[in-house]
């Protein structure tokens, strides 16, 4: 008995020595992440000033090109009727080609360099993004490990005789806890972050701009500056809103997702049509949560990849579980080959549904739409709940 606390406390040991070593790792990918961020930043705001610089140049290339031919065709009509000017004439007429076409070859010069520096900062510009993606994939990666490492593992001693049960079952919830992170993450990282990075970007162009005494572009600038800001406070709103919904909790399922639908019409010119097929009521709050994700989840998919005129959700509530489907009259695709793995929107949908031991039913064919059948069964709680409300 001894022996085996003895062992016991040997696998925590090691355990938490696993855990701060993963734990400080992440902090130094973070690290790197964090100044990939601020190097893209810098590499950004570099190449606009360079990209404008460029532009700048072409423009005054091309006056040099038209000035130096100007010149050449001065010199050359000299050299024709050489007895009928002065030789102040023909010096400044020979001067003057010769200042334009040194000019012209420093312009060129310059445009070359300057596409060579545009061209470097590109391709850093590139690894960067690379670096980023890979960082924050480590990270997601990690965070995973960590909390399977600080979670059922480390009471594995305790919970020894059904711990491959609990292992499988732990790695699906944290797999879908930190796929849900990581596109809220995404989501931050491709609409408020960019906003704000070019909110940044775009409040140091303008105090360019005052310095410079460039009031009306400075006044352009800022209007542009505010629109941006606007529609970052918009993406912030959707954010929370997909983060959870406070009419859920307040109102209810059907409630909400009518409203959903709502915005869902104005947002993508999609025609919808919620349907009840039973009197509604309220559930439990974590299976309404459930039932409007796999619902949120389906339409986006919709939004996204049917290119449909109307899309239709279908609900009714059982004595022991709730139906719902979803249909649409967009493109339909072709059913999947064996063993080919479906669309990540897909298999999210799929992995929520197992966790919930649900059912999910997907129909559709090119040209004739798509079709989602769900079913979550409803806990034994909620059954006995639902049968005294109707009593």
């Amino acid at each position: 008995m001894s022996e085996a606390n003895i062992d016991i406390q040997l696998l925590d040991d090691v355990m938490n020595k696993t855990v701060v070593s993963v734990e400080e790792s992440k902090e130094k990918i973070f690290e790197i992440a964090e100044n990939a961020h601020k190097e893209n930043n810098f590499i950004t705001l570099e190449l606009e000033t360079l990209r404008n610089e460029i532009d700048l140049v072409i423009t005054q290339t091309d006056e040099l090109e038209w000035k130096a031919k100007q010149a050449r065709q001065r010199l050359a009509n000299i050299s024709r009727g050489f007895k009928r000017y002065s030789e102040l004439e023909i010096r400044e007429a020979y001067e003057m080609a010769s200042q334009m076409q040194i000019q012209l070859s420093l312009s060129r010069d310059k445009e070359k360099h300057l596409r060579e520096r545009r061209d470097e900062l590109e391709r850093r510009h590139r690894n960067i993004l690379n670096t980023i993606e890979k960082s924050e994939n480590l990270i997601s990666q990690m965070g995973i490990v960590l909390n399977y490492l600080q979670g059922d593992l480390r009471k594995v001693g305790i919970a020894l005789e059904s711990a491959h049960h609990h292992q499988l079952l732990g790695i699906q919830i944290i797999q879908a806890q930190e796929e849900e992170r990581k596109r809220v993450a995404r989501d931050i990282h491709d609409g408020p972050a960019q906003s704000m990075a070019n909110v940044a970007l775009r409040s140091e162009i303008v105090e360019k701009m005052l310095n410079q005494n460039r009031i009306d572009e400075a006044k352009v600038e800022l209007r542009l500056l505010k629109e941006l800001t606007r529609a970052s406070l918009v993406d912030v709103r959707k954010i929370i809103f997909d983060l959870r919904p406070m009419a859920l909790d307040d109102l209810g399922l059907t409630p909400t997702l009518r409203k959903y639908l709502e915005e869902y019409e104005k947002r993508h010119h999609i025609e919808t049509k919620l349907t009840l097929l039973s009197p509604e009521r309220r559930l439990q709050s974590s299976i309404e949560v459930a039932v409007f994700r796999l619902i949120q989840e389906s339409l986006n998919n919709t939004a996204k990849h049917a290119n449909a005129k109307q899309v239709e959700v279908k609900l009714e509530f059982k004595p022991n579980k709730v139906l719902f489907m979803v249909a649409d009259n967009g493109i339909g695709f072709e059913k999947q080959a064996k063993g080919e793995r479906p669309q990540f929107g897909i298999m999210g949908m799929q992995e929520r549904v197992k966790l919930l031991q649900g059912t999910m039913k997907i129909e559709s064919k090119p040209g004739k739409g798509t079709i989602l059948f769900f079913g979550i069964p409803l806990r034994i709680e909620e059954n006995t709940k639902a049968g005294g409300s109707e009593k």
